[in-house]
């Protein structure tokens, strides 16, 4: 899933563009005077929790990537239990794999997501940033064959603490790229 575009017209004269910048509006500023459904629309693509995007919003202006992510973090923490189900809920397994992966790769990843599904009520979900592409399928069928023998209870904090992870890449990129409103990371 791809969060919207906060692209919007600013009018007044174009600058000049400097070496080595974009030129337009950061991405930050975007972000931070976009109307306020916009900017909700676009942290629902990063977190599919209402209140939690409606919260983010609410909070703008940002003074900087570390402030936005900092307020992130806390409204993950402030996630009640329906609000983290639902969050969850909008979370998709994802095609990891490319069509020429072998037969065997897909078989395993359906299997191990059916089994983690049956078992939580909720898509597997991990933050992926960190590994190169062809590092992640180990990542995700080690994840989740370690997470299956977690309790319940254990489990949903592991996913609240993974999804958190994600909404944190995924605003980063959603604010990172002037030109572009950036593209959620993998959420397996």
């Amino acid at each position: 899933m791809r969060p919207p575009s906060l692209h919007h017209r600013t009018d007044g004269p174009a600058r000049p563009a400097i070496p080595g910048q974009n030129r337009g509006p950061s991405g930050l500023h975007r972000f931070n005077a976009a109307p306020a459904g916009a900017a909700e629309s676009a942290l629902l693509g990063c977190c599919a929790s209402p209140r939690w995007a409606q919260r983010l919003a609410a909070h703008r202006p940002y003074p900087d990537l570390t402030a936005l992510l900092a307020a992130c973090d806390e409204a993950s923490y402030d996630l009640s239990p329906a609000e983290l189900s639902q969050a969850l809920a909008g979370e998709r397994a994802s095609g990891l794999l490319h069509s020429r992966a072998p037969r065997a790769a897909h078989t395993a990843l359906s299997a191990a997501h059916a089994a983690y599904e049956s078992r939580f009520g909720h898509s597997f979900v991990i933050c992926l940033d960190a590994f190169r592409p062809s590092e992640r399928l180990d990542e995700v069928l080690t994840g989740i064959r370690s997470r299956l023998s977690h309790e319940p209870d254990e489990e949903r904090s592991v996913a609240a603490d993974e999804l958190r992870r994600l909404a944190r890449g995924r605003i980063a990129r959603l604010v990172a790229d002037p030109g572009h409103a950036g593209s959620p990371s993998v959420a397996v």
